[in-house]
């Protein structure tokens, strides 16, 4: 068993797609890295091993997730580790290139890597003079690198450059120094599909193809060339977590509404946000609600397609985890959760509906436009000929976009039908969603998907 087996735990966000980390320093303590605001799973191995995190470092200042950080300060009294040129507003140790923290008996150095953010920290994991391995945030990942045109695309080509810098510096560790990166697959930080979450620096040098590019150029064009779009709110996150999130005494409860409490909200200027299966949707909802499906991905749905200054109602199913629901929520900002209330409820009390048509593969063609809401990647990786490329994204600030009366596909229905519940709340009511995506289409009618742009 080695040093990772006994000491390390990996904490995955599936939903962002990034992984934190618990390391166990031995008589009770821990060093915690690159944690979120949503401690559950933390403080539940934590709770196991018996440990409280003495220690909370960040790697950079994230854009996809509110740093927890400044919740262990204040529940469990940790040291806060982090860039010093970050200009963080709150109590921390400001650490540069080569500085050193004593963990007891085990060593944490800081390395420059700027990149992926300006004042991106990698920290090398030393006991004694030996590396066990690195947190390399949003720097080297598993098969790419982080990102860098997250502090804008005019900055994009210059913080790639710094990127490529950071990874040389990186690879000329020991090949056995295991590579413990943030960013992983399901990342909108640029991290390739795959399974695994963590690597070495020899295979990295073996496999990366940003590893392997021959000079700086061909790596600044392999980099940037694949940057695809990411969530609205990563744009106004980084300079939360400069500040200081507001540190929480608990989670806010999710109170149950009534019907003439949602529509003097919805009067304040409140949103709905349906968070019931697609299937419940399209069945019956409030007319003008955005349909965001509680799933591991419903925190970057929700701060993409929402500003988080606006009051929310969420209409949610019996037994739905209203848990789940509060910290997907809170570990991305959005706080103004004005509570909830189900479909019968609001029914019961002579609430109008909408609903949404849900056809099968075969209608393709059917004298509908075929609009296509999912990422640029997905588009050019094969889609239905014909078919009009708005990613969702987009499409939530311009649904004027939208061809009028679509068929709207995802690859599974949940993305399409978001869009479709923005189309009809901008007034198109004649939107149908498709059951599935372009490879059921093409395996209902024989159809061959059209590939490249």
């Amino acid at each position: 068993m080695g040093f990772a087996d006994d000491h390390l735990v990996p904490l995955v966000d599936s939903g962002l797609g990034n992984s934190a980390y618990l390391v166990d320093l031995g008589e009770g303590r821990a060093l915690a890295v690159d944690v979120s605001r949503d401690l559950r799973a933390l403080r539940a191995e934590a709770g196991r091993r018996g440990l409280t995190v003495a220690y909370a470092a960040d790697t950079h200042l994230h854009a996809d997730f509110l740093t927890g950080a400044l919740q262990l300060a204040a529940d469990d009294g940790a040291t806060v580790l982090a860039s010093a040129a970050g200009r963080r507003a709150f109590e921390h140790r400001g650490l540069a290139d080569g500085d050193e923290v004593d963990l007891g008996g085990l060593t944490l150095r800081a390395l420059a890597t700027p990149g992926h953010t300006d004042e991106h920290l990698s920290f090398l994991l030393l006991d004694g003079a030996r590396e066990l391995g690195v947190f390399t945030g949003g720097s080297l990942i598993v098969g790419s690198a982080a990102r860098t045109d997250l502090l804008g695309a005019d900055r994009a080509e210059e913080l790639a450059r710094a990127q490529y810098r950071s990874l040389r510096c990186l690879a000329r560790l020991p090949d056995f120094t295991a590579v413990w990166p943030t960013h992983g697959a399901g990342s909108f930080c640029s991290a390739p599909p795959g399974a695994e979450r963590t690597t070495t620096i020899g295979a990295e040098k073996r496999a990366n193809d940003l590893l392997r590019a021959p000079d700086e150029d061909s790596f600044v064009r392999r980099l940037v060339g694949g940057l695809g779009s990411y969530p609205a709110y990563f744009d106004r996150l980084a300079e939360v977590n400069r500040r200081g999130p507001v540190v929480l005494a608990a989670a806010p409860p999710l109170p149950p509404l009534s019907t003439a409490d949602v529509r003097r909200l919805l009067g304040e200027g409140a949103r709905i946000v349906d968070v019931r299966r697609v299937e419940d949707f399209a069945a019956g909802h409030i007319p003008g609600a955005l349909s965001v499906q509680l799933r591991g991905q419903f925190a970057t749905w929700l701060g993409w397609l929402l500003p988080d200054d606006t009051p929310l109602v969420l209409v949610t199913a019996p037994g739905q985890d209203l848990a789940e629901l509060t910290w997907q929520a809170l570990k991305i900002g959005y706080e103004r959760l004005s509570g909830h209330l189900t479909m019968d409820a609001w029914t019961a009390a002579g609430g109008e509906r909408e609903t949404v048509d849900v056809v099968t593969p075969d209608r393709v063609g059917d004298d509908r436009p075929v609009l296509d809401v999912r990422q640029r990647s997905e588009w050019e990786a094969g889609h239905i000929p014909g078919a009009v490329d708005i990613e969702l994204g987009t499409l939530a600030a311009h649904p004027d976009s939208a061809p009028p009366s679509p068929l709207v596909h995802c690859s599974r229905g949940v993305r399409a039908m978001t869009a479709a519940s923005l189309l009809q709340r901008t007034g198109d009511h004649d939107v149908t969603v498709l059951e599935g995506g372009p490879d059921d289409w093409a395996e209902a009618t024989g159809g061959t998907l059209r590939q490249g742009p």
